[in-house]
């Protein structure tokens, strides 16, 4: 069994056919998650942040990977918890979607063996202030953390210690005691935190376009969103030794790339599972980029 996996956060995207999904799949959504599987044994569910999925669409997924072998679904916990119930400081409402979640999704997908990780993914207006950081514990003692390996992701600066380089020693022990995993990001605004807190390890890429990370598009901007992005080699490299220390110490390291726009998630997948020595079937992805007259 792999002990790292390495996919991308989600895989029903327009845009990548004809840069990963071939043409002839185009009108034919429903082969592109079997396509996908041929290339990666992990995906991360973003949709479940947006909506809570009803038991025909968690049947749905259980039935297109039932066949696979070694396969696992990340999901991401909806956006009722996280950036409403938990900002608004309603521990009671975040613990009911948060336990109503586990009950129709992450529990039978995990029944189904194929379950990865859940996503905490904290909204940037949930800061480390007043009772938060009791909020934070109440939602984790209310899912069952013991059983399923849970993550954290943290989007507000006040998080960090007094070096800026780290999580806050509480909410580290916080995720320590409970075996939940402090997810490792790459983005804008955050640093690449090194504290290990559970025997499981979650890393993420969402892009480096730090000049429209907090700010809207430009009407002009070549750049379909904030996660169009693609990485280079020079940016992957530091991450092979974080990514193998994290193995060592970690029974499962599961990677995602969300800086999806035009395949680019693809590609540098590929790239870091190469880094990795990691074996993939290949593929060529053409990106297929186009430019404004302005950048020539």
């Amino acid at each position: 069994m792999m002990k790292i996996l390495v996919g991308t956060s989600g895989w029903s995207y327009d845009d990548w056919v004809g840069r990963f999904y071939p043409v002839e799949l185009a009108k034919k959504k429903g082969e592109w998650f079997s396509y996908y599987s041929e290339y990666f044994n992990t995906v991360e569910i973003n949709s479940t942040f947006y909506r809570p999925p009803n038991d025909f669409q968690v049947q749905g997924w259980i039935k297109k990977a039932r066949a696979l072998k070694s396969f696992e679904y990340s999901v991401k916990m909806p956006e009722l918890v996280t950036h409403k119930s938990m900002v608004q400081g309603d521990l009671k409402k975040a613990a009911f979607w948060a336990t109503s979640f586990e009950k129709t999704c992450v529990k039978p997908l995990a029944k189904a063996g194929l379950l990865g990780g859940v996503l905490l993914q904290l909204s940037p207006y949930f800061k480390n202030e007043g009772r938060a950081l009791d909020i934070l514990k109440g939602l984790l003692d209310a899912v069952s953390h013991n059983e399923y390996d849970y993550a954290a992701e943290f989007r507000h600066r006040s998080w960090l210690d007094e070096s800026r380089k780290e999580l806050d020693s509480a909410a580290l022990d916080a995720l320590k005691d409970r075996n939940v995993a402090n997810v490792l990001l790459d983005c804008p605004g955050l640093p690449v935190t090194r504290a290990e807190t559970a025997d499981h390890a979650y890393v993420r890429f969402h892009g480096r376009n730090y000049d429209i990370w907090f700010k809207d598009e430009a009407e002009d901007d070549h750049r379909l969103n904030r996660y169009d992005y693609l990485y280079d080699e020079q940016h992957l490299l530091p991450w092979v030794p974080r990514i193998k220390e994290a193995e060592i110490k970690a029974a499962k390291v599961r990677i995602y790339f969300n800086s999806h726009a035009r395949a680019k998630a693809i590609r540098n997948a590929f790239q870091l599972m190469d880094l990795l020595l990691i074996e993939h079937k290949p593929k060529e992805i053409r990106l297929q980029d186009q430019f404004s007259l302005g950048e020539f």
